[in-house]
C-alpha cells in the first residue's frame, strides 16, 4: 500500500517511517526541506520524498493520485499565539491537495478532548478534526493524552521538574488526572488503524491502564529513578506564573508553556474503550513506559526528539540554506591549533559537545549565558541533545541548532537560536594541510545595527579565553576511564 506521512520529521513521524516500511508499504513522506531528511534520516532511500510547507499551499508538490491512506502528524503549538489559526490553515491545505487523490483514509493523531471547556490548545486540536473531516477521504482520529517516551515533551518536562526539583511548590493543576500512554503503544495504535475498515470514519479514545494525576506522574517517575522528591500544593499560583515557572525550570519555549499549562486544566482520560474491539492492545503501564524511556536513553538510541521540531518559532524551514556563512558585513574570531596524534577522538570531541557532555571550557560561563537567554525569552541551555553520541542536521544543541554535521569531512556548523542582536554561526573543521591536522574554530556573527556592534565587542573579552580554552580542550579532552 502507499502511504503518505504529513509531519515525517517530526516526533512521531520519524518514528513510524521504520514501521511502516517493515510491514512492506510504499512510504512517502511530505517534508518542509529534502535536504534535512536526507541528512538525518537512515530510511532517506527507502522513502519517496515530497516537499511542501502547508502554510503555503503553492509550496507543495503534488501528491501522488493512487495513495491509499495519509497519516496528518502535523501540530504548530509551540509556534506563535496564533497557532490555533495555523494548525487549520494546515490542515485545509493538506485537505484541498489530498482530495486530488484516491486515498481512502486520513490518520489523525489528536488529544483527548472529553471535557465541555477546552484549552485553547484542545479546542484547536478538535477543531482540525472538524477540517480533517470534510476531506472525501475516510478520517480516523486517535486521541491521546499525554505521550511517554524518549525525547516526547511530555517526558522530557516531567524529568526536567522532578530530576532538578527535590521540593518543589507547585500550582494546583498538578491534581488533574490524565491517562499516559507509552509512545510504542501510540505507534502501534497508528499502525493497526490504517485501512482497517473498522476505524474508518471514527473516533478513539487511546492510553495506558493508568490514570494519574499530574503529581503522581512525577512522584513515580521520582521512584523509579529512587529521587527523594516532596511537592507542595500552592493554590494561588495564577496560569501566568504558572508558565513562567514551567519555561524557566524546563528546557520548553514559553509559548509551549503557557499552551501547556493552559491544557492542564482539562481532564484528558479515556471515555470508552472502543479502539479495543478495533486494534487489541495491551499497553504498558506508567512505570513500563519510563524503564523503556530510560533503557533507550541509556543507549543513546533516541529516535527522535520533540525538541528537534522547526516549529520552535526560532528559525524557519529553510535554515540549511544557511549552510555557507556569510562572509559579508560579519565579524569573526578565529582559533586554529595543531593537532598531534590521530584526530579521531578530537572529531568525536566536536561531535559530542554541549548537553551532558558541555563545552569543554569555562561551562559556567555557558549555563550563565543560557540564563540569561531565558531571562528575555531565548530558548536557554536546558534543551541539551537527543543523544550524547549522535548528531544531525535539524537536531538542537543547548540553545544551538545543527545545520551541518559531517563527519566524513570532519565539520560541524552551529546557528545561534539564543536572542541576539544579530546571526551567529560557530564553526568546527579539522583541516589537512602539508601533511598536518589543524583544528579550526570559527564565531561568525552578523550584528543587527549599532547594538549588535555593541554587544559583539562587548562580549570579545570573553571571546578571547572562552574559544581559546574550548579548542585547547576539544584536542586534549579524554573521556575518563572507568575502573
Amino acid at each position: 500500500m502507499k502511504v503518505l506521512i504529513a509531519g515525517a520529521n517530526g516526533y512521531i513521524g520519524t518514528r513510524l517511517i521504520p514501521i511502516l516500511l517493515e510491514k512492506g508499504h510504499d512510504v512517502i513522506c511530505l517534508v518542509r526541506d529534502k535536504r534535512r531528511f536526507h541528512e538525518q534520516s537512515d530510511y532517506s532511500d527507502k522513502v519517496t520524498l515530497l516537499q511542501g510547507d502547508l502554510l503555503h499551499k503553492e509550496s507543495i508538490e503534488a501528491f501522488p493520485e493512487n495513495i491509499d491512506a495519509a497519516y496528518y502528524l502535523v501540530h504548530s503549538m509551540s509556534q506563535n499565539e496564533d497557532f490555533a489559526k495555523l494548525e487549520a490553515q494546515s490542515a485545509q491545505n493538506f485537505v484541498e491537495v489530498l482530495d486530488k487523490t484516491y486515498s481512502r483514509q486520513i490518520i489523525f493523531l489528536s488529544g483527548i478532548t472529553n471535557d465541555d471547556n477546552l484549552s485553547k490548545h484542545l479546542a484547536s486540536r478538535r477543531h482540525v478534526e472538524d477540517v480533517l473531516e470534510e476531506a472525501k477521504a475516510s478520517l480516523t482520529v486517535l486521541r491521546a493524552s499525554i505521550i511517554i517516551g524518549s525525547g516526547s515533551a511530555s517526558f522530557e518536562i516531567i524529568r526536567d521538574l522532578t530530576e532538578k526539583l527535590p521540593l518543589m511548590t507547585v500550582p494546583r493543576w498538578v491534581n488533574t488526572r490524565c491517562q499516559p500512554i507509552a509512545i510504542r503503544d501510540v505507534l502501534g495504535y497508528l499502525e493497526g488503524v490504517l485501512l482497517n475498515e473498522k476505524a474508518f470514519d471514527r473516533t478513539f479514545d487511546i492510553g495506558g491502564p493508568d490514570i494519574l494525576t499530574f503529581k503522581e506522574l512525577m512522584l513515580g517517575y521520582a521512584k523509579v529513578r529512587k529521587l527523594n522528591r516532596h511537592i507542595i500544593t500552592i493554590p494561588f499560583l495564577s496560569p501566568k506564573i504558572s508558565s513562567y515557572w514551567l519555561y524557566f525550570v524546563t528546557s520548553t519555549s514559553y509559548q509551549l508553556a503557557q499552551s501547556l499549562v493552559d491544557s492542564m486544566k482539562n481532564e484528558t482520560i479515556m471515555k470508552d474503550h472502543a479502539i479495543d474491539e478495533v486494534v487489541p492492545r495491551k499497553c504498558l503501564t506508567y512505570h513500563e513506559a519510563l524503564e523503556l524511556a530510560f533503557m533507550k536513553i541509556e543507549q543513546n538510541s533516541i529516535v527522535s526528539s520533540w525538541k528537534d521540531a522547526l516549529n520552535m518559532g526560532y528559525l524557519n524551514s529553510s535554515f540549511m540554506d544557511q549552510i555557507k556563512v556569510p562572509q559579508n558585513g560579519t565579524l569573526e574570531y578565529k582559533v586554529k591549533l595543531p593537532i598531534t596524534g590521530d584526530d579521531k577522538p578530537v572529531l568525536n570531541n566536536i561531535m559530542a559537545i554541549g548537553g551532558n557532555r558541555g563545552w569543554y571550557y569555562w561551562d559556567w560561563i555557558w549555563v550563565l549565558r543560557g540564563f540569561i537567554d531565558k531571562i528575555v525569552g531565548g530558548v536557554g541551555m536546558r534543551r541539551g541533545r537527543t543523544s550524547n553520541i549522535n548528531v544531525s542536521p535539524g537536531d538542537v544543541i543547548d540553545f544551538w541548532r545543527v545545520l551541518l554535521a559531517d563527519k566524513a569531512n570532519k565539520r560541524l556548523l552551529l546557528y545561534a537560536e539564543m536572542k541576539l542582536p544579530g546571526e551567529a554561526w560557530l564553526e568546527f573543521k579539522i583541516i589537512d594541510r602539508n601533511n598536518k591536522k589543524i583544528l579550526s574554530q570559527v564565531a561568525t556573527f552578523r550584528p543587527n545595527g549599532l547594538l549588535g556592534r555593541l554587544y559583539w565587542y562587548s562580549m570579545l573579552p570573553f571571546h578571547l579565553f572562552i574559544f581559546k580554552g574550548m579548542a585547547k580542550q576539544l584536542i586534549e579532552f579524554k573521556i575518563p576511564s572507568v575502573t
